[in-house]
């Protein structure tokens, strides 16, 4: 029989602050694309790009900052093409973002074998340090709980309180809900639409570029393909069970970042490791199946403008 206390101690906790991370910052960056209303199903690409990208850059400079830095670029460079695509010239939305993860998909191992001489993973690099807080420090469960940690856990913290503010406390924040939800009268009103949506989009591309550098140098300080498994896809339910609300996306992903943990904690103690590597994508299912009916996307959500 398995002991629940030997399974959920105050180390599962941990864990999932550090799972919940990748997905809250790309759910984020989902949340700021959505709320403009362009649809951005590319995290996943933009998210191993970022990864690729910083293990590359640490790997050639020794610098894990600058690989950060390059990831969050290259993330952004990434989105810069489906805004291109989809605002530019009206391309269906869907399509433009799954040419981005098909194009990661494909990119990144060939990449990885002229660096590093295999397809599948890259050689250890310098990873980001661990940050721990000082004042909470000497306390004994607190410390446990928020450090040591890498920088970017800190950094998701920050960022969804930014997202927060911009959009729900300040004149650009109006503009961009109301580009999302009523795209003509927000344009009569005299808000830029192209533009609002182009700098979503390309924030949107950062912060999934942020979550991949997260996995590659904040926790494993290496790359191997496929290292995202799906939750650029699983950042989406997210943002969809957080209701496009930056507080609420990041109580979807603690629970959905606890739900990773657990699985890694299964596999450890014997259980067959096939039931808990399903857990994270059967709770996305329950999730999406259970919200979708009340969550209520903004209005002009994919609708092109002209």
């Amino acid at each position: 029989m398995i002991d629940i206390w030997n399974i959920v101690d105050i180390a599962l906790f941990a864990a999932m602050l550090r799972m919940a991370t990748p997905l809250v910052l790309a759910a984020i960056g989902g949340v700021f694309t959505e709320r403009a209303g362009v649809i951005n199903i590319g995290l996943e690409g933009m998210m191993m790009l970022g990864a690729f990208w910083g293990v590359a850059t640490s790997h050639w400079t020794g610098s894990p900052w600058l690989g950060m830095i390059v990831g969050m670029i290259v993330g952004g460079l990434a989105a810069l093409v489906h805004a291109f695509l989809s605002i530019k010239y009206n391309a269906n939305q869907i399509v433009s973002a799954l040419g981005i993860n098909i194009l990661a998909l494909g990119l990144t191992p060939y990449l990885s074998a002229m660096i590093w001489g295999s397809r599948g993973a890259s050689a250890a690099v310098t990873g980001l340090p661990r940050w721990e807080i000082p004042l909470i420090r000497d306390i004994p469960v607190l410390s446990e709980f928020l450090g040591p940690h890498s920088p970017t856990v800190f950094l998701m913290v920050i960022i969804v309180i930014a997202a927060h503010l911009i959009l729900f406390k300040t004149r650009w924040g109006l503009h961009i809900r109301a580009t999302g939800e009523f795209t003509k009268a927000a344009a009569t009103a005299g808000v830029n639409i192209q533009r609002t949506r182009y700098i979503c989009v390309v924030i949107s591309g950062v912060l999934a570029g942020l979550a991949g550098v997260h996995l590659a140098l904040g926790h494993l300080a290496m790359f191997s393909w496929g290292m995202t498994g799906g939750r650029g896809f699983i950042a989406l339910a997210v943002m969809i069970f957080g209701n496009w609300r930056p507080y609420r996306a990041i109580a979807a992903g603690l629970l959905f970042g606890f739900v990773d943990a657990l699985q890694i904690r299964l596999q450890g103690i014997g259980v067959p490791v096939q039931f808990p590597q399903m857990l994270p994508y059967l709770i996305t299912i329950a999730v999406l199946a259970g919200v979708m009916g009340r969550a209520r996307p903004p209005s002009d959500i994919g609708k092109p403008y002209d």
